[in-house]
């Protein structure tokens, strides 16, 4: 009995670490605000906050400032990208909400196809956020409950952000 509990053990350690270190998927997506298309590629080196999000969503309004505060603490080293589905958002909605939240990174448009290759589930809870290190690896994500409240309306994401950044760091040693 101990051996097979070990064993699952083992295994679920495994799996775990394999989704926490998946490639995160490629995109070129048109931003919302300025129609630029962006890609993954274009920030390689960096490690990269991607968030799911939809404009009218509260928890999202909240993470803004957050996501804000990240872009201008980490900059040159971070960067942040919004991801809105085209099926609830627009560009005049994006460009409120930008607007509304001093919102200094890009907000990109997906239909859908973006995020389930991300998250590879038919429903997402938004905010739902990916930390990227700077070798393509998801090194974590979340997506908006009770439990992660700290990622998305406390410090927690700033640490997240500290390992990534300690990750690439060591691996250049």
């Amino acid at each position: 009995m101990k051996r097979i509990l070990t064993l699952l053990f083992c295994a679920g350690m495994a799996l775990t670490a394999q989704q926490a270190l998946r490639r995160a998927p490629g995109f070129a997506l048109s931003d919302g605000i300025t129609g630029q298309i962006r890609d993954l590629y274009d920030y390689r080196g960096k490690v990269v906050v991607l968030e799911f999000m939809m404009t009218t969503c509260p928890h999202c309004a909240v993470f803004a400032d957050i996501l804000g505060e990240v872009h201008q603490k980490y900059a040159g080293r971070v960067e942040v990208i919004s991801i809105a589905n085209t099926n609830n958002d627009n560009p005049n909605s994006v460009k409120q909400y930008a607007a509304g939240h001093k919102v200094g990174y890009p907000i990109l448009f997906d239909m859908g196809q973006m995020e389930y290759s991300y998250v590879q589930k038919p429903n997402v809870d938004l905010p739902h956020v990916y930390v990227i290190d700077a070798n393509g690896y998801i090194r974590s994500d979340y997506g908006y409950s009770i439990t992660t409240r700290e990622i998305f309306e406390g410090r927690g994401l700033f640490t997240e952000i500290d390992r990534a950044l300690n990750a690439v760091n060591s691996s250049k040693k």
